[in-house]
């Protein structure tokens, strides 16, 4: 069982780069969404898995 907490946009260890950040879904806030620094930078879209609300 891994211990990684991975970006939901590109599934990058979020352990290994920088400006990371983790909220609860804007659409229905049960959920825990995990972005990576340089999706972040780049704007790369994210989709909630439980109300599969998109943000950038």
């Amino acid at each position: 069982m891994s211990d990684k907490v991975l970006c939901d946009s590109c599934d990058t260890d979020v352990s290994v780069v920088d400006n990371n950040v983790i909220f609860k879904c804007p659409g229905c806030n049960k959920v825990n969404i995990v972005r990576c620094g340089n999706c972040r930078q780049k704007a790369v879209k994210y989709v909630c898995p439980k109300c599969c609300f998109e943000g950038p």
